[in-house]
């Protein structure tokens, strides 16, 4: 039995309907943070990306239908959402391999691996200081009881030299990400990312390289809406949004 015969899919558009894929219709449901994460990404065809926790494998299919020719591997603990990000692949006709693995017992033949890139998007809270979902896809994905230095450690074993990690996450557990990467990786860029022009940053674009030598660098705040508030139900997302959420761009954020 699979999540399907479970519960009820709805299948949502992404990238201005360049995507159609199934997810849960209630409990986690990708939204727009893993289409950002995707756009960060600077691979180029013919390397490799690994995705970490890649839920129905929104990030990796964005990231697949802005860059042809890249080797796509996702990691999912849990089995029905790794069933259902098969499935997004095969019906979008991209390509992605889903491993369904706890990421710290990775299968002999992955931990062989080294990729050109690693990209996460790590359960936002820290289960020791939070309430747990009742529901278990929503509660793992937001929550989860894996560490946020397990995932950082496996994203950096697993990258080829010169390799990059990616990484979206709350402003909050920004200086537990960083020293997480002190010593291990350099090169480190964070783009803080605010929902409206004057607001305190909430969320996080991290990029960091294997060897990297380079200075710590904050970039540009992302402004994710137009205006000082939200006015109605009209979409409010300023121009560099639309064109990466509706057109697929590419969202660098390194200056």
């Amino acid at each position: 039995m699979t999540l399907a015969d479970i519960e009820p899919l709805t299948q949502d558009e992404f990238l201005g309907g360049r995507l159609r894929v199934w997810q849960p219709r209630r409990g986690y449901r990708a939204g727009v943070d893993p289409v950002l994460l995707a756009a960060s990404v600077t691979a180029s065809a013919g390397q490799s990306v690994l995705e970490l926790g890649c839920g129905v494998g929104v990030a990796s299919l964005c990231l697949a239908a802005r860059v042809p020719g890249l080797t796509l591997t996702g990691v999912e603990m849990q089995a029905d959402y790794a069933e259902l990000a098969r499935r997004n692949a095969l019906e979008n006709d991209l390509p992605l391999t889903v491993v369904a693995s706890d990421l710290r017992q990775l299968p002999h033949d992955l931990r062989q691996k080294r990729f050109s890139h690693v990209m996460m998007n790590p359960p936002y809270f820290n289960r020791q200081a939070g309430t747990a979902s009742e529901d278990i896809g929503r509660d793992t994905a937001l929550g989860g009881d894996t560490p946020l230095a397990d995932w950082v450690d496996t994203g950096a074993r697993r990258l080829a030299p010169k390799g990059y990690i990616w990484v979206i996450q709350r402003m909050e557990r920004l200086p537990e990400t960083l020293a997480l990467l002190d010593g291990r990786l350099g090169s480190v860029v964070v783009r803080p990312i605010a929902g409206r022009d004057g607001r305190s940053p909430e969320r996080f674009l991290l990029c960091a390289r294997q060897e990297g030598r380079a200075a710590f660098q904050i970039a540009p705040t992302l402004i994710m809406h137009e205006g000082p508030s939200h006015q109605g139900d009209t979409e409010s997302y300023t121009a560099d949004m639309r064109k990466v959420l509706r057109n697929g761009a590419s969202l660098p954020i390194r200056p």
